[in-house]
């Protein structure tokens, strides 16, 4: 946390007297949920765009027709697996940013 506030809080949680279990669930987590959010959020992301490449041990899913798309040279073919995972990977994008807006307090987005 580099922000020039975020110091001058966690002292004012100091000198108001809470403890350092109160602290770090009133001052400390509220200020590093953005930053959280937004790993799991990519790590989401990254991974459904990871699972095409599972077609290529034998796993099946989207990468199934997007690697016979590229053996064939098919096009139809390749985007009839690559939209779809584009598609999933941008609903888990969504889904987490509502997630954020519903999670982290407004003043900290």
């Amino acid at each position: 946390m580099r922000e020039w506030w975020a110091s001058g809080l966690r002292q004012a949680a100091r000198a108001l007297g809470l403890t350092a279990a109160q602290s770090l669930r009133h001052v400390e987590l509220p200020l590093a949920l953005p930053t959280i959010l937004a790993g799991v959020k990519t790590a989401a992301v990254v991974n459904v765009g990871t699972a095409t490449i599972a077609a290529f041990i034998g796993a099946g899913g989207f990468g199934e027709r997007i690697a016979q798309g590229l053996a064939l040279n098919d096009h139809v073919m390749l985007l009839a697996g690559a939209l779809p995972a584009a598609a999933l990977a941008l609903a888990f994008h969504a889904a987490f940013e509502i997630l954020e807006r519903g999670v982290v307090p407004a003043p900290l987005r």
